[in-house]
């Protein structure tokens, strides 16, 4: 699609992983100049591909040049069912199968690319369920973290009013008011566009029910965003604590975003949401660098209550 270019930004480009004999095509950006420090996942929701995470209507709206200014590689797949794993997969996957085969993909990025600390993943939507489920297939050494926007686990519509298969569904509850997205954004947004295929529009029903047996296995951080004006999920007192109750995860954070509708990485909150993200993953960096083994801690501990370990004394003369 047409974009707005930013000439100074990092390089976006395309790129396609072998996820057991299945194309996943996506785009990658990667830091100019140094390793990364870890690698941003980024997984689109249901009738989109993975430019929806690189919009280029304003500067400064892009998670993948954003991430990558920062020393993150940012990776955006293109999910089972669409891109190039379209023509190997027209009906798509369930939910937990999409996660075995995003594994598999980036079991192959790995193998040829710095990872850093590990993963984290920012998924939305309809994206926010394979993500879960990859999660909750990993351990806290190679994934650090989810944040995940516009997914609750109690449906704010009926379900004659869900999107599927065939443009069903209200798209207006996509978007919200259309002042909260710059003017390009539909134009522009023509070519993200793709059919919902046939497994995830007939899965999408079950979400309620799938929800509490998969957060029960996720033992990473989860953040979970709802814009000012999501129309799918409920993200009231008493929806939020139904999505807080099955987590098995060591912390949970459930955020609002202001001025956004449901797909927020296209509108003017972009930058602000991208921004929210990565500082939760700074977040589980640091948590994860301030729990040091037990022996280092020992090492470390000071003589007494007012006194500098001896290392740290010796370091200091």
């Amino acid at each position: 699609m047409a974009e707005l270019l930013d000439s100074d930004a990092p390089d976006v480009r395309g790129i396609t992983l072998d996820a057991d004999g299945i194309p996943v095509s996506g785009l990658v950006a990667l830091p100019r100049h140094r390793p990364p420090r870890a690698v941003v996942v980024a997984v689109h929701g249901g009738g989109m591909r993975a430019g929806y995470f690189d919009s280029r209507t304003r500067p400064g709206l892009s998670l993948l040049v954003l991430g990558a200014e920062l020393g993150y590689t940012v990776l955006a797949v293109d999910r089972p069912g669409y891109g190039l794993s379209a023509a190997r997969l027209p009906g798509g996957q369930t939910v937990e199968e999409q996660a075995v085969t995003l594994r598999a993909a980036l079991t192959d990025f790995a193998a040829g690319h710095d990872t850093g600390a590990g993963y984290f993943l920012v998924a939305h939507s309809y994206g926010g369920k394979p993500a879960l489920a990859l999660a909750a297939h990993e351990r806290g050494d190679t994934l650090l973290g989810l944040d995940i926007s516009g997914l609750g686990s109690q449906f704010a519509v009926q379900p004659h009013q869900l999107p599927g298969a065939g443009g069903r569904g209200d798209w207006r509850r996509h978007w919200g008011a259309l002042r909260l997205y710059p003017p390009d954004a539909f134009r522009l947004g023509r070519g993200l566009v793709c059919p919902v295929p046939a497994a995830e529009a007939e899965g999408g029903l079950r979400w309620p029910e799938l929800y509490p047996g998969i957060a029960a296995r996720v033992r990473v951080p989860v953040r979970f965003t709802f814009a000012e004006q999501e129309q799918w999920w409920r993200f009231d007192e008493e929806a939020i604590a139904a999505l807080r109750r099955p987590l098995a995860a060591p912390r949970v954070v459930i955020d609002h975003q202001p001025d956004a509708g449901h797909n927020i990485s296209l509108g003017w909150a972009a930058r602000t949401y991208h921004l929210r993200a990565l500082a939760f993953l700074e977040e589980c960096l640091l948590a994860r660098d301030a729990a040091a083994p037990a022996a280092r801690q020992r090492a470390l501990q000071p003589q007494t209550e007012n006194d500098p370990p001896q290392e740290l004394d010796a370091a200091l003369q």
